[in-house]
């Protein structure tokens, strides 16, 4: 089973320049940029380094958008006398406490340029209390006058304040040397962990804790239940057909009598975090909205970790149905999910344990054919059949050559193509091979790796 890496949560009012920084920290503009507080956010996580050591980076700031729509979609009953003001500082204080429960490390960063605010303060005093190292970045400190300014934040009681500027890295050095000495060790793998690990992820009310419940209670050999910190769910240990398998939940997302701001945002943070630590994942669709955004977004963070993934479709009992539906829904999900046609499509009722027997098994069949090795003369035979039944790309009148190949590993599958350049791969090409391997043996639920090298002359 995989361990995480340490996760990093950026925490701030708006505008001090969160998302220039997550952009920093990953290498690649990914978070819109925009003086407006509140801009929109497709991504708010990325993959960081700092002299070797790796973690993962989220960007809080798409939980301020959220703050703004709490009357329309997040249903939250604000008291009308309250101030805008105060409503807004209450919403930043949810946001620093959801990054609190799941970082390792905190980034609390303030706008050097404006000074201290009153919502800075509110935040550092949630920030105190909690038992997480933090580290205060003074942002925007381009010039000489606001790096001397930036003492005044040691008022907040976070220690050091940090100036630097997210647009030009002046500064982040300091910073960072000091952040990865406080993340925890990764990998830190146990030697003697044989255990399959299943994440089931979703968004919040899919069924996620229903399904984890069924699939429990239908073991009659539960070894036991290791509850998680503040940071990580509930882990349930389990055998099933002999195999060790530890189920993780990413059910705690829902607070007590409400949802909280950003909740949505956050489901996908605490599934990212849960794809981490698993070999596979049973990506929860509910049958009656179908595959929405946050879903994609799970989606699309299994494929880039590069884990096996079942989609499970639940709620199925609540559908009205004929003969074509389980055919016309499956085909709608697999085109949604284009990018991951490989997977297995499962339909069940978590309530009423329809099908609920059909999960492990292929959770597990997907398991070992994400370990399945092919042979090298498996594989040269089957590039050779893909070069002489389409002509490979060219370009100058010069075509690509394949040469031959291996499968080099698995977790995922694996293999090294020699080619004559490298250049002349092309995405579709490359599309092709992958098929025609998948046609030879399918991986199902499994992604694989093509690296492609260009073969020396003395070879």
């Amino acid at each position: 089973m995989h361990t995480r890496k340490p996760v990093v949560a950026l925490v701030g009012r708006p505008n001090v320049g969160k998302s220039t920084l997550f952009n920093r920290l990953i290498g690649r503009p990914t978070a819109i940029v925009q003086d407006i507080p509140g801009t929109t956010r497709d991504r708010i996580y990325g993959d960081s380094d700092w002299n070797g050591v790796g973690f993962v980076v989220i960007d809080t700031g798409g939980l301020e958008v959220a703050s703004a729509m709490t009357d329309t979609r997040q249903k939250i009953e604000v008291d009308s006398t309250v101030s805008d003001s105060a409503r807004f500082i209450a919403h930043i204080q949810s946001q620093a406490q959801l990054a609190i429960e799941d970082a390792d490390a905190i980034i609390f960063v303030v706008d050097g340029r404006s000074g201290r605010t009153g919502a800075d303060e509110d935040v550092a005093e949630v920030l105190r209390v909690a038992n997480k190292p933090v580290f205060l970045a003074v942002n925007k400190a381009e010039n000489q006058k606001v790096q001397q300014n930036a003492v005044e934040f040691w008022n907040l009681g976070l220690g050091e304040p940090y100036p630097i500027s997210a647009y030009h890295g002046d500064g982040l050095g300091d910073l960072l040397d000091e952040l990865v000495k406080e993340l925890p060790e990764y990998p830190a793998d146990e030697e003697d962990d044989d255990s399959i690990g299943i994440a089931i992820v979703g968004r919040p009310n899919v069924g996620k804790s229903s399904l984890l419940n069924a699939l429990a209670g239908e073991q009659r050999a539960i070894v036991s239940e290791v509850p998680g910190t503040t940071r990580d769910p509930i882990d349930m240990e389990i055998t099933y057909d002999g195999q060790p398998v530890t189920l993780i939940d990413t059910a705690g997302i829902r607070r007590r009598g409400r949802i909280e701001v950003g909740i949505e945002q956050y489901s996908v943070l605490r599934s990212m975090r849960s794809i981490d630590r698993a070999d596979v994942a049973l990506l929860l669709i509910d049958a009656t909205e179908g595959v929405t955004a946050q879903d994609m977004h799970v989606a699309g963070y299994i494929l880039e970790r590069q884990r096996s993934v079942v989609v499970v479709v639940n709620k199925w009992d609540a559908l009205e149905k004929d003969s074509n539906t389980i055919n016309e829904f499956g085909s709608k999900v697999r085109e949604q999910l284009n990018f991951m046609d490989y997977v297995p499509v499962i339909f069940i009722s978590a309530k009423t344990h329809q099908r609920i027997h059909q999960v492990l098994p292929t959770a597990l069949r997907v398991v070992a054919e994400r370990r399945h090795r092919m042979t090298t003369s498996e594989v040269n035979d089957v590039l050779r059949e893909a070069y002489d039944a389409v002509q490979a790309p060219s370009r100058m009148g010069r075509p690509l050559r394949l040469y031959y190949g291996s499968q080099v590993g698995n977790d995922p599958p694996t293999f090294v193509i020699f080619v004559n350049d490298v250049e002349l791969i092309h995405f579709s090409y490359e599309r092709f091979l992958e098929n025609r391997i998948r046609a030879f043996h399918p991986f199902e639920g499994t992604p694989i790796k093509l690296v492609f090298r260009a073969r020396r002359n003395e070879e």
